[in-house]
């Protein structure tokens, strides 16, 4: 990835996270480009609940990729409500898209979108998270069994092979990626016989509040007595570490994490949080959107692989992406790839913190 680009890109992507905040989203105003290619391409994101990533990354990324290749879009996000998710859809499927990019809060308000696309015509793919039961053309994501097999890894590496119990504080379990983040997980840690299961719950709507509290039960309930926590993303592992401080135990207890946000890595840098997993947001948006323009242009789009949606009994043509497991020594990559800025994440305390990781 070009450090200019990104460094542009995350730079614009505050301005559009304080628009989205002051509502100005609202008005599902399409943003054009200057090509000739008949149709348009929409694209629904979440919610910005669940991760920064999506307006401070996804978006300006999506709109850098659509804008060089000269064609109409419209990018909204959702806000983690599934009725203004239909209500998107509807508005641009009537305003004209031909090619529509989903990224569902869950299965089965996703799916109805896309059956209602495609009874109109209009070509969708699924973008990181797969809508099962849905009929989506195609697929676009990490792979996210791969995740959470990073997870797992990290958290056997901080923890060693002593004996340990482990509890696991997981995704939304509406969330089809949440369950594959565990399943790769478990597939690591399962395998080894010192480890031990002591709690294991899924956090509603990815909430870090929600999440705070769930592990402080299970800190009550097991007494203290948890070696490690195997934390779906850094929100979950932040909550997870602030429950952590405040029995004394912070650094101690080696939590995992995802996404690689400041605060996970800030985290991963003062010892908090063991390991995140660095999930390249460039290259995800660059494989939808060229996916996306293909099929906007009327040519068939190129997939690298199948995944099999049980629900829907079907193999959906796929485009999956590596992901990188990032410990301390691996924070800067993320920084040199532009994901993050060094001035924010080495601001006051950690400034120490992030020379000593080569970040200077």
């Amino acid at each position: 990835m070009r450090k200019g680009i990104l460094s542009l890109a995350v730079a614009s992507a505050a301005v559009l996270t304080l628009s989205a905040a002051c509502g100005d989203d609202d008005s599902g105003e399409a943003k054009t480009g200057s090509g000739s290619v008949k149709g348009k391409i929409g694209v629904i994101l979440p919610d910005t609940k669940s991760s920064v990533r999506y307006e401070s990354f996804d978006r300006p990324f999506l709109e850098q990729s659509f804008k060089a290749a000269g064609v109409q879009y419209d990018i909204q996000n959702a806000e983690g409500s599934t009725q203004r998710f239909q209500t998107i859809a509807d508005q641009m499927i009537t305003g004209g898209v031909t090619v529509l990019i989903v990224d569902g809060l869950d299965s089965n308000s996703a799916a109805a979108v896309q059956r209602k696309a495609k009874s109109q015509g209009v070509k969708t793919i699924d973008y990181d998270r797969l809508t099962l039961g849905g009929v989506s053309d195609y697929y676009v994501s990490f792979d996210n069994v791969k995740v959470g097999e990073e997870l797992g890894k990290g958290l056997q590496k901080c923890l060693g092979d002593k004996a340990a119990n482990i509890a696991y504080l997981n995704g939304a379990p509406t969330d089809n990626n949440a369950t594959l983040f565990a399943q790769g997980a478990h597939s690591v840690l399962d395998k080894v016989a010192n480890y031990k299961k002591v709690a294991e719950q899924a956090v509603p709507e990815w909430d870090n509040q929600k999440a705070a509290t769930i592990f402080e039960q299970m800190w009550t309930q097991q007494r203290g007595k948890i070696d490690g926590v195997l934390a779906a993303n850094d929100g979950v592992g932040n909550a997870a570490v602030s429950i952590l401080k405040k029995n004394g135990e912070a650094g101690k207890v080696p939590v995992t994490g995802q996404d690689a946000s400041l605060q996970g890595l800030q985290n991963v840098l003062d010892g908090s949080q063991c390991m995140t997993v660095y999930k390249p947001v460039k290259q995800e948006t660059d494989a939808v959107a060229k996916l996306a323009v293909s099929l906007l242009k009327g040519e068939k789009g190129e997939a690298t692989g199948k995944v099999n949606d049980p629900q829907g009994k079907r193999d959906v043509p796929s485009v999956l992406l590596d992901p990188i497991g990032v410990f301390k020594d691996g924070v800067k990559q993320v920084v040199d790839d532009g994901f993050v800025k060094q001035a924010d994440l080495c601001k006051g305390a950690y400034a120490a913190k992030c020379k000593s990781a080569g970040i200077q």
